[in-house]
């Protein structure tokens, strides 16, 4: 995986506002309106938000009209998910050792 859109997901991915609006496209197609609507900031603010969601490769925007609907690019979070894989894997195996301590060690108690 390319380190860069990966370092550009995971930029994308850290601000709440970004990840709401990522899970709202989860719903379907949204406008900037829509998208706005649940939140304290203006439709300006959330297309800077859009913006970085954009160069990040997570959502697109089409055209319908007088309507730019956003929709949501799910490759770069695939791409996330499957770095992010390796250590999980990791901690499964850090917990297979440990539940084999822990039952040595009741045995141990046992004898």
């Amino acid at each position: 995986m390319d380190t860069a859109t990966l370092d550009t997901t995971f930029a994308a991915l850290a601000d709440p506002t970004r990840r709401a609006i990522l899970s709202r496209l989860t719903q379907g197609d949204a406008s900037v309106g829509e998208l706005a609507a649940p939140f304290a900031m203006s439709q300006p603010a959330v297309s800077k938000h859009l913006r970085v969601l954009e160069r990040a490769g997570l959502v697109s925007r089409g055209r319908d009209a007088q309507r730019r609907p956003c929709s949501l690019e799910a490759r770069p979070l695939r791409e996330a998910l499957d770095w992010l894989a390796d250590f999980r894997e990791y901690w499964e195996e850090s917990y297979q050792r440990l539940d084999e301590l822990l039952a040595r060690l009741e045995e141990q108690d046992e004898s």
